[in-house]
Parts: structure tokens; C-alpha cells; sequence
């Protein structure tokens, strides 16, 4: 897959496609100023990983593979669960935990849309382990032309 950030200049392609073939945990696919595309597949077993984003919303869709989707007000209360699957949505609320774990036999793959960016213009993280590594060095951070130079989430210790 030929995708590249093109940063802030004006974008076209297909989603869905770019998604199917995605196979890194994640891959920032376009930067604005202030939103961010990225692409997911998450391996047979495992998920996003428990997050929550204290100051904004944020948008997934399901393109292959199945899931479950848990939510809650906190780490050690996630009351909202629903199964997903292909064409299904999922919609965050700020200041709300939230997983995916894939449940199903193949990879799930999805997209995740962010307001204010979050990530480094253009990364890509193979594995889980890379993105939280990147994370953790402080490397995994917006471009300073967003105005959001600093990390807007907080990771928990459930995986």
C-alpha cells in the first residue's frame, strides 16, 4: 500500500480499500491542522488497547473482521459492550474509555478519525509493542503546525 501524508493539502482516496489492505497496528494516513486519519488492523486476539481522550470525540468504522467494542467512564468500568463487525460504527464520547478487542479469526481492520490530531504526521506503527514504544519516547507526538504539539490521551494498563 502506497499511502502517504500529505499533511494539510487537500486529500482523495478510498477508504475502505486503503483500510483492507492495511497491515500495521496503525498508519497515519492524512494530517490536517485539525483532524487525522488513521488506518488500523489489529491481530486475532488482541485490540487497540484501553484509552481514553479527556478533551474530544473520536470516530471509528469497522471495514473487515470482528470485534467488541467495551466503554465506560472508567478503566475498571466498562458497562457499554457491543459486538461489532463490517460497516459498523463507533462513536466515542470524550473523557470515555474505550477498547476494541478483536474476537473474531482474521485481522480487524478499521479507521479512526481524531479531533485535534494526535499523532505524528505520517507514522506508521507495525506492531502495538511500536506504537507504545514510540509513545512512551515521546516521538509519537502532532506536528508543531497543528497547535496540538502534545499528546491528548492517556493509556491505561489493560491491553
Amino acid at each position: 500500500m502506497d499511502m502517504i501524508d500529505n499533511g494539510p493539502n487537500p486529500n482523495a482516496f478510498d477508504i475502505e480499500e486503503a483500510t483492507l489492505a492495511n497491515d500495521d497496528y496503525r498508519r497515519v494516513v492524512w494530517t490536517g491542522r485539525h483532524l487525522q486519519v488513521t488506518l488500523m488492523s489489529i491481530p486475532v486476539g488482541q485490540s487497540i488497547g484501553l484509552e481514553v481522550h479527556p478533551d474530544n470525540d473520536q470516530f471509528l468504522r469497522i471495514e473487515g473482521g470482528q470485534g467488541r467494542c467495551v466503554m465506560g467512564p472508567a478503566e475498571d468500568q466498562l458497562n457499554f459492550q457491543q459486538d461489532v463487525s463490517d460497516d459498523w460504527s463507533i462513536q466515542v464520547p470524550a473523557g470515555v474509555w474505550h477498547d476494541v478487542i478483536n474476537t473474531g479469526s482474521e485481522p480487524l481492520r478499521l479507521y479512526s478519525i481524531y479531533s485535534p490530531v494526535h499523532h505524528a504526521h505520517g507514522r506508521v506503527h507495525p506492531t502495538f509493542e511500536d506504537a507504545e514504544a514510540d509513545e512512551e519516547a515521546g516521538e509519537d507526538v502532532p506536528p508543531a503546525w497543528t497547535g496540538h504539539e502534545l499528546p491528548q490521551w492517556t493509556v491505561g494498563p489493560v491491553r
